[in-house]
């Protein structure tokens, strides 16, 4: 693999990790939202509340706000200055993402030691920015996209080469050439990978040629397989040529960025992201991976679940329900029910459901009604139109009138035959009419002098009526075309996120968060899940919704023992706390080799070299038996047939048999597949 010269070579957009929940807000504004108050003591301060049993009831300290959940969304936009919805009514901003300028130049390092580059590599977004010490730090990370890359049509002659995260804008357009290189949460693509990694340090503002001459922290996933991180390294040091790596687990730079730097802490992460959800146990501040669970449930999940009950609901919509507003509704207007089934009865209540039910208003265009004319204009025109079918049937009246004359007068012409004693002429005549008598051609005459008279009378009133008052005529029904194009999301608002407390709901054969955490929990003492149960730790994007928290407290109180305690809390930035736990480690481990991998280690020791430390992974080593070479076989096997002679000097009864299970071929000790019993996990996880 060639170094890599970045300034040659200029590609599209960024990305970014985790599942991001609601957006623009302050950290005050996200507890609100979570159904919290902001106050002393809550879980946003250095001390969590503490739930106490007592008596199957539950006590806290620092209280909850209350209030419906209808309202929640009129409180942000009254929070953020924005006008509140008319009848629960919510416009979908399809909101475009906007190119990420390209930095000339990156921080000015104020020591020796060059600025370390902080990556976390998410399977829903990349973050990106330089770990600077000191105020000039900056408050976010400088590059926040979408992990996902397209390739233009023409590429291949010579055209627009593929364009990454904010480049590509809307993402429904292009929403079938979307390429990741993640599989779940691993990365498993190197060439998608790196066209990310060439988005990062581009628009950073790597100025080295040649090189990223520049410390890298990486995130990376729980138990990451090896071979995802031997080529994440070959990637980094064969072709960016940097001079040292470190690997970390998002969730647990997010768990370290929120508790106080001089304990050492153990507990319980929740993390739950766009593809998985983790639990993770800390034991005295180290990752205890051979107790980790993972839910293979996350926002991506919601989001389809979401949008096939909204298609099956408004099959007139199918274009318009996109994954992109699904991904809206979910951040802005989904919540966790405490009691799922109570919740749903409530929306039953036809009172209950029109306060909390979130109308989605879909683009539509006003033209489509065909007119837009006044309420004067369309009664002149309706006045116009009256006039013109009046004038036609007087028209067709006067026809029928000249007819009606015209045969009346041949009548009278063969009665005044019969009248002058003209009989021969009168018969014929008679004939001609298929008449039989001259009684019968005298009453055929005086009906058809009535209906002429009465033609003639009709004929005289509508010349003088002729305008028509039509003030009395019934006004058109008004179609509400606004009303067509809305989404009425009621109880999807609970059901698509509740996947990840009842996977059943999907499909899936999977536990849930709440019995993978007691799971974990059993398989611990109980003066160690003491310890676990008073640090529940929440992290993550898809762990933003209004009401989790006290979900989870809920779970927690059902399942713990009588008269114990717990304590949850949630990560001030859910979605952003693993970028800057990744920075605050590396500005604190910038000068400690025992943590970092660098190119000389990698060159001697290969990919699979790994480091450990407070947020990384734990290296497991792995036990295979030694393979017998195929000499010492040859010569096992022509032991034993000589020894033996064949298979006729056996005795009687006592036949080859055959191996009946594994457990007749795999030494005591072993597992099948080369794993020791023992509990040890594979090399790398």
């Amino acid at each position: 693999m060639q170094p890599r010269d970045l300034t040659a070579r200029m590609v599209g957009p960024q990305r970014s990790r985790g599942w991001p929940g609601p957006r623009g807000a302050s950290r005050a504004q996200r507890a609100a939202g979570l159904g919290e108050e902001v106050r002393p003591g809550s879980s946003l301060g250095p001390e969590p509340p503490c739930v106490t049993r007592r008596g199957g009831a539950s006590r806290r300290r620092g209280g909850r706000c209350g209030g419906g959940r209808g309202q929640r969304a009129r409180r942000k936009m009254a929070a953020s200055g924005a006008a509140a919805p008319v009848g629960n009514v919510f416009p979908f901003r399809d909101a475009r993402a906007t190119p990420d300028p390209v930095l000339e130049a990156g921080p000015v390092a104020p020591g020796p030691l060059p600025v370390p580059l902080v990556l976390d590599n998410g399977s829903f977004q990349v973050r990106a920015g330089w770990a600077c010490p000191g105020p000039d730090a900056g408050p976010e990370p400088r590059l926040q996209f979408r992990a996902v890359c397209a390739r233009g049509r023409g590429a291949a002659r010579g055209g627009a080469g593929p364009q990454v995260g904010n480049a590509l804008g809307s993402l429904e357009p292009l929403r079938w050439m979307l390429r990741s290189p993640f599989d779940r949460n691993v990365p498993v693509n190197l060439e998608l990978q790196e066209l990310l990694f060439d988005y990062c340090f581009q628009h950073l503002g790597v100025s080295s040629q040649g090189c990223v001459d520049h410390p890298v922290v990486l995130t990376e996933a729980v138990c990451n397989p090896l071979y995802s991180r031997q080529m994440m390294s070959e990637l980094l040091f064969e072709c960016y040529r940097i001079p040292k790596v470190a690997y970390g687990i998002d969730s647990l730079f997010s768990f370290y960025h929120n508790k106080p730097k001089t304990s050492i802490s153990s507990g319980l992460i929740i993390s739950s992201g766009y593809q998985c959800t983790h639990i993770l146990p800390i034991l005295e501040g180290r990752l205890d991976a051979k107790n980790c669970k993972r839910i293979n449930l996350g926002g991506s999940h919601a989001a389809g679940y979401l949008q096939r009950l909204l298609q099956l609901k408004y099959p007139g919509h199918l274009a318009a329900i996109t994954l992109s507003r699904m991904e809206e509704i979910l951040h802005e207007h989904s919540y966790i029910a405490e009691d799922y089934a109570e919740e749903l009865q409530k929306w039953r209540c036809p009172d209950y459901y029109e306060n909390n039910v979130h109308k989605m208003q879909l683009p539509f265009s006003s033209k489509l009604l065909g007119s837009t004319l006044t309420a004067e204009e369309k009664q002149e025109r309706r006045q116009q139109q009256l006039r013109r079918l009046q004038e036609l049937n007087a028209r067709r009246r006067e026809e029928k009138l000249q007819l009606d004359q015209e045969r009346l007068d041949r009548l009278q012409y063969v009665q005044e035959l019969l009248e002058d004693g003209q009989m021969d002429q009168f018969h014929k005549a008679l004939m001609e009419l298929n008449m039989d008598s001259p009684e019968e051609l005298q009453s055929y005459i005086h009906k058809l002098s009535s209906a002429v008279e009465q033609a003639k009378q009709k004929i005289l009133q509508s010349e003088v009526a002729l305008e028509v008052d039509v003030v009395d005529s019934k006004p058109e029904p008004v179609f509400n075309l606004a009303a067509y194009h809305q989404l009425f999301v009621g109880t999807e608002r609970i059901r698509a996120p509740e996947i990840i407390f009842q996977p059943s709901l999907l499909g899936e054969e999977q536990a849930g968060v709440a019995e993978t955490l007691q799971y974990i929990l059993d398989r611990y003492p109980k003066d160690i899940q003491e310890v676990l149960v008073q640090n529940v730790f929440l992290t993550g994007g898809n762990l933003m919704y209004p009401g989790l928290k006290g979900r989870i407290e809920k779970e927690l109180l059902a399942m713990r023992p009588f008269q114990s305690s717990f304590q949850v809390q949630l990560a001030s930035n859910p979605v952003l706390d693993a970028w800057y736990g990744a920075r605050d480690w590396a500005l604190d481990h910038l000068d400690d080799d025992a943590v970092w991998i660098t190119r000389k280690e990698y060159e001697e020791k290969g990919g699979e070299y790994f480091k450990e430390h407070s947020a990384s992974n734990i290296y497991v080593p792995i036990h295979l038996p030694k393979q017998a070479s195929r000499s010492s076989e040859a010569q096992a096997s022509g032991k034993g047939s000589g020894a033996s002679g064949g298979s006729a000097e056996l005795p009687i009864g006592q036949a080859q048999r055959k191996p009946e299970s594994l457990a007749d071929i795999v030494p005591p000790g072993q597992s099948p597949g080369g794993r020791d019993q023992s509990g040890e996990g594979w090399k790398g996880t």
